[in-house]
């Protein structure tokens, strides 16, 4: 198929002469710079799945669009020539040959798609923020545009390595910062969900560039100078999805007394509304006031369970397997999250504020003795660190209420295996399973209360301990690779 305006813009009609003449050395170009293209689709890979269905706009060679061993790859760029070589290297492929920016071009292709790539490309269009929205028509609530550029304060070495030979000769680019991309992608109703900078060294250096680029190239401070920035952003126009069903998942351990006052206190947000009881391993007859409770609000669909492991972890996943709502939510036993405020992030995730509603104790004043001097310190430090990690703000990562879709929770399920069995917790399973998924996070403040029954089941040091090795762990899984 070919779509290619007779009508090109001076600038636009320069830019493909100059795809033209080089599009026979675009392989040796590639190979004599395998390290960055290595580099760079390495990332790619950490945010686009192998399996998923990929449009990938100014593909050139389609070289990285293989890479990413997509389940339906489709291709377009402006050159014949380079869509010539990117059938022949690639003939699993599908490749279009026509200019992105022209409608008649996008018509012609099928979606939704998984994930939309523009990598470089967004420096050749004429108009970037009427080019990102004409791609809307093409994504679902779950499609993710990536957009991947150089940076602008590497431009002026950029064009000395081209001018002695060595990279490829480029026409002159849109001059684009990291926050001009967030800008344009608001600007065209696309919601930045993250943004990264990597890539200290675009050459190997005999090992020393593959270790900047995965321990160093991230650090704060240090990444503002790095060669690459990444936007992951989603579709404003497709946010918003309807549900009809919710499932509150209460954990309780040695909870007895929180058990009724939960079931009370639990707004009437939703028409169809299931509460779970999970409990785990009690002394204190939580499980049969479980039992009693179902038996005395027959109009209100109880369920009760007993974990069939330990920690919260295995609590919170035994019941989200059981659920049958729409959205899930997690409301502790000892109700410092009051159940009262569940409706606030219910309306979050379901005006398409967010995909993955995160509770946040450290904003509003608390009540005397609800959270001790030491624990609030260590959540603040921990609240930035892994705000760096994930590159979305997390203000409070331990808050134990959070909402998500059941739908992105069995897809956060089934990429599992990522990250292992690593959590206790059970709220870092479902943070990092975020952002793996490239979710978009809200953090929404609660006013925190002190617990009117029962005593905590969180040690300071113990736990603290625990957490420092979440960091670690999620600096090798999320960070540095």
């Amino acid at each position: 198929m070919t779509v290619v305006s007779d009508c090109l813009s001076p600038r636009k009609a320069g830019i493909l002469d100059h795809a033209d003449r080089i599009a026979a050395d675009r392989v040796a170009w590639r190979e004599r710079n395998r390290f960055f293209h290595d580099e760079d689709e390495r990332y790619l890979r950490f945010l686009i799945p192998p399996g998923s269905r990929v449009l990938d706009i100014g593909c050139g060679i389609g070289d990285t669009l293989a890479s990413l061993a997509p389940s339906h790859g489709v291709g377009v760029d402006l050159c014949r020539k380079q869509i010539t070589i990117a059938r022949q290297r690639h003939p699993d492929l599908t490749f279009i040959e026509g200019d992105a920016e022209d409608p008649a071009t996008l018509d012609g292709l099928q979606g939704p798609f998984d994930y939309i790539l523009v990598l470089d490309t967004i420096g050749s269009v004429e108009d970037c923020q009427r080019f990102i929205a004409q791609l809307h028509p093409f994504c679902t609530r779950n499609t993710r545009l990536v957009i991947g550029y150089f940076s602008h304060l590497w431009y002026p070495l950029l064009k000395f390595a081209e001018f002695v030979g060595l990279r490829m000769p480029q026409p002159d680019q849109n001059v684009l910062s990291p926050t001009d991309l967030r800008s344009l992608a608001r600007l065209a109703d696309f919601d930045p969900v993250k943004s990264e900078q990597r890539v200290l060294s675009p050459v190997g250096m005999f090992g020393v560039g593959r270790f900047l680029n995965r321990f160093v190239s991230v650090l704060p401070g240090i990444r503002q100078l790095a060669l690459r920035h990444y936007l992951v952003a989603r579709s404003g126009r497709s946010a918003r999805e309807e549900f009809a069903s919710a499932t509150v998942v209460v954990p309780a351990r040695n909870e007895r007394g929180n058990i009724e006052p939960a079931v009370l206190r639990i707004p009437d947000f939703c028409s169809d509304i299931e509460i779970i009881f999970i409990e785990g391993h009690s002394q204190d007859g939580t499980f049969e006031e479980m039992e009693r409770v179902k038996q005395a609000h027959p109009s209100k669909d109880i369920k009760v369970m007993r974990q069939p492991g330990k920690g919260k972890a295995d609590a919170v996943f035994t019941a989200f397997d059981a659920a049958r709502g729409d959205v899930l939510i997690i409301l502790d036993a000892d109700l410092t999250m009051p159940p009262e405020q569940i409706p606030k992030f219910v309306e979050a995730l379901q005006a398409g504020k967010g995909e993955f509603v995160n509770g946040s104790r450290l904003v509003y004043p608390m009540d005397d003795g609800a959270m001790r001097f030491l624990n609030l310190i260590a959540n603040k430090i921990f609240s930035y660190l892994f705000s760096w990690l994930l590159n979305q703000r997390y203000t409070d990562t331990l808050c134990g209420t959070k909402v998500l879709r059941r739908s992105d929770y069995q897809r956060l399920k089934a990429g599992k295996a990522y990250f292992g069995d690593f959590d206790p917790f059970g709220d870092f399973d479902l943070i990092f399973g975020a952002s793996k998924l490239n979710l978009k996070t809200v953090d929404l403040p609660i006013r925190y209360a002190a617990r009117t029954y029962g005593e905590t089941q969180i040690s300071r040091f113990r736990h603290g301990w625990m957490l420092l090795k979440m960091v670690a762990f999620a600096f090798f899984k999320i960070k540095a690779i």
